[in-house]
């Protein structure tokens, strides 16, 4: 069977053309679908539910996530023979974390596509990361049942390969201030705040301390070698 090629195009056309359009979709990812309802499901965040009366995607969503889990064990573990256990944990998580989907979802311009409340919509969701990345799942999930684990396969190492070879190289770190700041956005509509609380070592090897705080309370304290390191490693203990 032929590799799918996800099709990048320059230009994004109106979302209110693609929403909820699972065949332009499809076509986008190179594949053919046998059951286009289930594509429209996956693209039906769960803000558009009660409207429609129809079920959203997060059921697809957990199932997603396993195939997509599943496909990306078994890349690493063929193509990395090398790599310890703990390697291919660090790898992997690094692989399926949502800044790295919401990044895949935005190339092929997922947003676009996802069928949303009118105040979701409003308020930024299309672009979204926690939205993007959960509907990516659902996605994969589509595929999956409607052509099986094969195609869903090509589909996820097609979309992901390129920045599974920049994680391979370590070039790839997660952002989790952006991350962290999303989602504190999603539900106290404000962003957090961040201070160095300390500093140790000599000039030429110091290390600093920071905290990330929301209405001054503490949400998670991290070390690093500087002050933007620090703040990264406090925004990831926060979000743990």
């Amino acid at each position: 069977m032929k590799k799918p090629q996800p099709k990048k195009v320059a230009s994004s056309p109106s979302s209110s053309r693609l929403a909820g359009n699972a065949e332009a979709l499809a076509k986008r990812l190179g594949i053919t679908l046998r059951r286009p309802e289930l594509m429209r499901q996956a693209l039906r965040h769960k803000s558009a539910q009660q409207e429609l009366g129809l079920p959203s995607n997060e059921r697809l969503e957990f199932l997603g996530d396993a195939v997509l889990g599943l496909t990306i064990a078994g890349y690493l573990h063929r193509s990395h023979p090398e790599l310890a256990e703990g390697q291919l944990t660090k790898v992997k998580a690094v692989a399926v974390s949502e800044p790295v989907l919401a990044e895949v979802a935005r190339e092929i311009n997922l947003g676009a596509y996802l069928t949303l409340a009118k105040g979701e919509q409003q308020s930024g969701g299309r672009n979204r990361s926690s939205i993007l990345a959960d509907a990516l799942e659902a996605v994969i999930a589509a595929i999956y049942l409607d052509r099986g684990i094969t195609l869903a396969r090509k589909v996820i190492l097609a979309l992901l390969l390129d920045h599974l070879q920049v994680i391979e190289r370590s070039e790839h770190e997660p952002d989790y201030k952006t991350l962290l700041q999303e989602k504190i956005q999603e539900l106290h509509r404000k962003p957090p705040s961040y201070h160095v609380v300390g500093e140790s070592g000599p000039d030429h090897d110091r290390t600093f301390v920071a905290e990330v705080r929301l209405s001054g309370r503490v949400l998670g304290k991290g070390s690093g070698k500087s002050k933007k390191q620090a703040e990264q490693a406090a925004a990831r203990a926060a979000l743990s």
